[in-house]
């Protein structure tokens, strides 16, 4: 696995100081969710870290680094282009930070929408970036205690928090999350059965 300090290095390059505070927090608060729903510390402190490690990209940025990549854009991204910084991250993880592994890589790129089927670690990592100590908005204390109950409905709640507060904002609501709110509802309904 690459060192944490090397990443942070690297990191300081293309992040401001805010940013790198906000990543070293999804960290840690992602590590603490690994440890209770027993995920690898080690991979979830990678993706942790790397998350937004296409942030502080500018759009025409994110737009020119999603062509080198090959990446194909849905019309959702490309109307609300801060969802790039997603899949350009993870493409940024695996090229200049050379990740390999696919379970990293897939946290980082679905970590802004979510998708449906989740794995343990893209669910950790999408409430990490949400629920870190440095988040302060309605709801997130009672968010952060659910993360630590209860994964699956912490990250429904999260889904349905960010599709309200998209809807606030007038703005379009991207297919991942609503695919990833059906399938986590349905998912735990036949758990009660």
């Amino acid at each position: 696995m690459v060192e944490e300090k090397e990443i942070l290095k690297k990191l300081g390059q293309l992040l401001g100081a805010d940013r790198i505070k906000h990543s070293i927090g999804v960290k840690e608060c992602a590590v603490k969710l690994a440890s209770i729903y027993n995920e690898d510390v080690g991979k979830t402190a990678i993706a942790g870290l790397l998350h937004d490690c296409a942030k502080d990209f500018d759009d025409d940025q994110l737009i020119q680094k999603a062509k080198e990549y090959d990446i194909k854009l849905d019309p959702v991204s490309l109307s609300q282009k801060e969802l790039i910084h997603a899949p350009v991250g993870a493409k940024i993880a695996k090229h200049i930070f050379k990740i390999k592994d696919k379970d990293i890589l897939t946290a980082i790129e679905y970590h802004t929408y979510g998708k449906k089927n989740m794995t343990k670690l893209e669910k950790i990592i999408y409430l990490a970036d949400l629920i870190e100590l440095g988040r302060d908005y309605p709801g997130v204390e009672e968010l952060r205690a659910l993360a630590e109950k209860d994964l699956d409905r912490a990250v429904l709640k999260a889904l349905d928090n960010s599709i309200i507060h998209v809807i606030a904002k007038g703005g379009l609501i991207h297919p991942n999350t609503i695919e990833a709110r059906n399938y986590l509802i349905n998912e735990l309904n036949i758990k009660k059965e």
